[in-house]
């Protein structure tokens, strides 16, 4: 699976950029290793999983839209399940592109659930023992349609992956077992932005705490932090606030602007 994934990404970078970037696309998942090669979307899909896009702080949530890496925030409002089809889920939520705020409407679309063949506990084994019934990735597609009303406004459209556990009480949870390593992330985004009026497509990527297809715009190793040269493309204040301490940017940064 990690294989895989792995040249997914490779193809994406290819075939979005038209260009190869200095730092090739690597996930480093350990926490997608060992994943089974049997599908279980039949037998977990009636499990509500949609808490997993809604419960990451958005500070936490990175994107950008075509190159080069401009930056643009993703706020998911709400996740429903579809009453007619348990694999699909009803999402709104908000984008934003410099000062420009836009609502979006759309679906996700559940295509595989995986399990563990071996489950990981986390720091010192922390996890181990809270009864944690099953750990798994779930792959799936999205299309979520921004307003019209506004200016510039299109569709974003591309594939979900989303790691989650099974606690002791049958609830679907996010995972963030792992979320102490340097290359821990969930919920990658990976996909295009399509202008409704003028039909043109841009790269577009998103996920919680790392970006998916992005090149050499991530130098962190802890963890997150652009390229300095992309700074000027909506990634300053990032920078200023994490990287320099900056109590102001760090504010903006953490500021509710979808509100």
């Amino acid at each position: 699976m990690k294989r895989i994934i792995n040249v997914i990404i490779l193809l994406l970078s290819v075939s979005l950029y038209g260009q190869t970037t200095n730092k090739t696309e690597e996930w480093h998942f350990d926490t997608w290793t060992n994943l089974s090669n049997i599908e279980y979307k039949e037998k977990l899909n009636f499990y509500d999983f949609c808490n997993l896009w809604t419960v990451t702080e958005n500070s936490n949530v990175y994107g950008f839209i075509d190159i080069p890496f401009q930056r643009i925030r993703i706020k998911i409002l709400s996740a429903t399940r579809s009453k007619n089809n348990r694999n699909i889920y009803n999402i709104s939520g908000k984008s934003k592109v410099k000062n420009r705020i836009c609502t979006f409407q759309g679906t996700i679309t559940i295509s595989s659930i995986k399990t563990y063949d071996i489950m990981h506990w986390g720091v010192d084994n922390e996890y181990k023992g809270t009864g944690i019934k099953k750990q798994g990735l779930l792959v799936a597609t999205y299309y979520f349609k921004e307003d019209r009303n506004y200016l510039h406004s299109g569709t974003f459209e591309g594939t979900l992956y989303s790691l989650w556990y099974l606690d002791k009480l049958g609830k679907i949870r996010y995972d963030k077992i792992e979320s102490n390593s340097d290359n821990y992330r969930n919920n990658q985004f990976i996909g295009l932005w399509r202008d409704y009026v003028t039909k043109e497509k841009k790269a577009c990527c998103w996920g919680d705490f790392r970006i998916p297809a992005s090149g050499d715009l991530d130098i962190g190793e802890g963890e997150f932090s652009p390229a300095k040269k992309y700074l000027k493309f909506g990634w300053q204040t990032y920078h200023d606030a994490y990287s320099n301490n900056n109590k102001s940017a760090r504010q903006e940064e953490e500021i509710k602007w979808w509100k």
